[in-house]
């Protein structure tokens, strides 16, 4: 029941905070972002994304390596662009990762493992997220004052935290008293995985990396977005807003991940002096150009919609009956010639005539 409950409430929570922008501000800011997209933006987001995501496979492959997970870089690529795809366009911003954690658990035989490589994949993103946006913070309280606004000026948002928040706190409690070796083995294993997938000296190095690069592309693809809509404040401006809003972007509660993501740059824009409408564009924008960068996930969808009812329609190949084995030799012919050699048999005939 309460699992339903949330997944109701999440997308409700996003569609009431687009309302709550478009009785605000009207239709002129959401068509603003249609108007300036170009071939040139176009493609340079599509270039960023890929960039984005071929570094996403690589932490994806070197987290899955540290679980003893095989995972081709090819392969972990396509995964990636089709999950990219359906996180931009369902609701929550999550089914695609459990799609591709599911199929490369059963790809390999160990569904859970294969869960554990890709919720490690996204934690490393989540960390470097989290440790860059608390230096910006920290740099700008002014930004905490907003987001921490923003928050409680949202009562579909508050409603959606309390309803998630309290029973989940209750249903830990439970299960912590009920089972408390459970817990302990979970606690155990989940350590173990972030010894091996993260913390292992041949692991961290590139997932830093590619965690680092990640993040910067999405800064880039936001600065891409801000640039496109006609914002001219300087980097100094526009880089903490932009950290902010990528927080704020982790609140499960979007549609096709609009939602809280407009909310804050319209509100952080305002509060600046940069223009509600200006960063509600913005916004809107750098969504439409994660789209775009998702797109070759389309392909990969289609790819392998059609090798799977190919394989489905293919006429089954009947199996050749099996050939009957000879029939033994008596038992009193195979002593004997086990014994004495068929020749010398053959010489003793006439003598025994």
């Amino acid at each position: 029941m309460l699992q339903k409950i949330l997944s109701w409430a999440k997308p409700v929570a996003g569609a009431a905070i687009i309302a709550l922008l478009f009785w605000r501000l009207g239709s002129v800011a959401f068509l603003d972002s249609l108007r300036v997209l170009t071939w040139p933006t176009l493609l340079a987001a599509a270039g960023i994304g890929l960039l984005t995501t071929v570094f996403s496979a690589w932490r994806w492959c070197l987290t899955a390596r540290g679980l003893g997970i095989r995972l081709p870089l090819r392969g972990a690529i396509a995964d990636y662009y089709q999950a990219l795809f359906l996180n931009a366009t369902l609701p929550g911003g999550l089914l695609g990762d459990v799609d591709r954690a599911v199929r490369n658990g059963r790809d390999t035989g160990d569904v859970g493992r294969g869960v554990r490589a890709v919720v490690l994949e996204r934690t490393a993103g989540q960390i470097m997220l989290f440790a860059v946006g608390a230096a910006v913070l920290i740099a700008h309280p002014g930004l905490a004052v907003a987001v921490a606004d923003m928050v409680s000026v949202s009562p579909a948002l508050l409603a959606v935290l309390a309803v998630g928040a309290v029973p989940a706190a209750g249903v830990v409690a439970v299960r912590l008293r009920r089972n408390p070796g459970r817990v302990r083995r979970a606690w155990r294993t989940a350590t173990g995985d972030v010894r091996r997938g993260l913390l292992a000296r041949r692991t961290w190095p590139g997932i830093l990396l590619a965690s680092a690069v990640v993040l910067g592309g999405h800064l880039a693809t936001f600065l891409l977005a801000a640039r496109a809509a006609g914002s001219v404040a300087p980097l100094g401006t526009l880089l903490p807003l932009l950290v902010t809003a990528l927080l704020v972007m982790v609140l499960p509660v979007s549609i096709g991940g609009f939602g809280p993501r407009e909310g804050f740059l319209a509100w952080a824009f305002a509060t600046t002096g940069l223009g509600a409408a200006q960063g509600l564009t913005v916004a809107v924008v750098y969504g439409l150009f994660a789209l775009v960068a998702s797109l070759p996930g389309v392909a990969v969808l289609a790819v392998r919609l059609v090798a799977r009812h190919r394989a489905a329609e293919a006429p089954e190949v009947p199996h050749p009956a099996p050939v009957p084995a000879p029939a033994p030799a008596p038992v009193e012919q195979l002593i004997v010639t086990d014994v004495v050699p068929p020749r010398t048999l053959k010489a003793l005939e006439p003598a025994a005539a």
